[in-house]
């Protein structure tokens, strides 16, 4: 049903600014029903505290027109759909301009995988696209945005959950649901936070995780075989 839809997608962008992800207005999270070939997502602009279920917009996932709800979608529709589009292994989308991990996305670098902090998350580094053509932020600039995170994130196996910087943008997130999605953004503005102050520690690039901790660590939270977290 479109309304639980609903509920979990506002819930998720509520929790936002209780995780300090966002300041004012700038995020959003984006929900899908493949089986409805809707998306639901935030309002645009519309401030995170008083939001309610209703508030949320459904786009159909093909057209992108907006099929239920009163409110203009968020001006990032275009790129959730696009990831949705390109990608059917993703439930759940979150855009923030989080401090850390814009901090990485400015300057235009991937974050490099240092820890196991990091490795319990994400299998490798967090990519950052490449710079845009004037012409793609000229024309359909959004969906354009999309396109190219899709270009970056075709390089490397996209799983249901994962992570993307946008260069000189910000960083995207996704999961299997709106809370998923949440508790990746989340775990991605740690790592960037620590990757920043490990570099400045090091006076350069630090050395990465080793493969087998990386790998070990990845492995106990996702997979067959993980093992972390209780079984009922």
């Amino acid at each position: 049903m479109l309304k639980n839809l609903k509920e979990a997608v506002c819930q998720a962008n509520r929790l936002l600014p209780a995780y300090g992800l966002v300041r004012l207005t700038w995020g959003n999270v984006s929900g899908v029903d493949r089986e409805r070939n809707v998306m639901v997502i935030k309002p645009s602009g519309l401030p995170y505290e008083g939001m309610t279920a209703e508030d949320m917009v459904a786009v159909d996932l093909g057209t992108g027109q907006v099929i239920e709800g009163t409110r203009r979608p968020s001006v990032d529709a275009e790129i959730h759909l696009e990831l949705y589009r390109t990608f059917p292994q993703i439930g759940s989308i979150v855009h923030t301009h989080s401090k850390w991990a814009a901090v990485w996305a400015q300057a235009g670098r991937e974050i490099p995988a240092l820890g196991t902090t990091h490795a319990d998350e994400f299998s490798g580094e967090i990519p950052c696209t490449r710079e845009m053509r004037a012409e793609e932020i000229q024309t359909n600039y959004e969906q354009n945005t999309g396109r190219v995170m899709a270009e970056t994130l075709r390089k490397q196996k996209v799983r249901s959950s994962g992570a993307v910087l946008v260069r000189s943008h910000g960083p995207f997130a996704w999961g299997e649901t709106p809370q998923r999605a949440v508790e990746v953004a989340v775990t991605l503005e740690e790592v960037a936070d620590m990757a920043w102050h490990t570099t400045l520690l090091c006076g350069g690039a630090p050395p990465p995780v080793m493969d087998e901790l990386l790998s070990r660590h990845f492995c106990r939270k996702h997979g067959r075989e993980a093992y972390y977290g209780q079984l009922f």
